[in-house]
């Protein structure tokens, strides 16, 4: 018998409210949780998603900012390429100019070296000359006192000095 009180009671239990029983916890339980969301949305929420927004607010600000300092960085990089090959022009320039009158200096120096080597040698072919003509000139004298003393030794002294 005792068994069966026990199953009447939970019977009687079971009819009463069971598992989802609808009294005032519901509602109790809707406040509390609708009171959590406004405090965790007032005192958590906000706040965090404030700070995201200034977060994000800021990556996009230096995103930015990265953007034009880029665009900025490339026009001066593209100026100062221009610059540079402006530059390298000049030189080439410079170059070709200096190297044109290291070579019109240098026909001249040659030009000039040529002229007085040919001058030194004109000089010295005269110099030549002059002697050649001095020795013929000396050496015919030298010729006609030997011829004269050799006349002399052949002939007598009398052709010789009758002449």
């Amino acid at each position: 018998m005792t068994h069966w009180i026990t199953l009447l009671a939970v019977e009687k239990v079971a009819k009463e409210g069971g598992l989802f029983d609808i009294d005032a916890t519901l509602p109790l339980m809707a406040i509390q949780f609708l009171l959590l969301a406004v405090i965790l949305n007032a005192v958590f929420y906000k706040p965090l998603g404030n700070a995201i927004d200034e977060r994000n607010d800021y990556i996009r600000n230096n995103q930015l900012e990265a953007q034009e300092r880029l665009k900025k960085a490339e026009k001066l990089a593209q100026q100062y390429e221009q610059e540079l090959a402006g530059a390298r022009r000049q030189s080439q320039t410079v170059i070709a100019d200096a190297q044109a009158q290291a070579q019109k200096i240098a026909a001249e120096k040659i030009a000039q070296a040529q002229k007085e080597a040919q001058g030194q040698r004109e000089q010295a072919a005269q110099e030549i000359e002059q002697q050649k003509q001095q020795a013929f000139t000396s050496l015919e004298r030298e010729v006609d006192s030997l011829s004269r003393q050799i006349l002399e030794k052949l002939l007598g002294a009398e052709l010789v000095s009758r002449r």
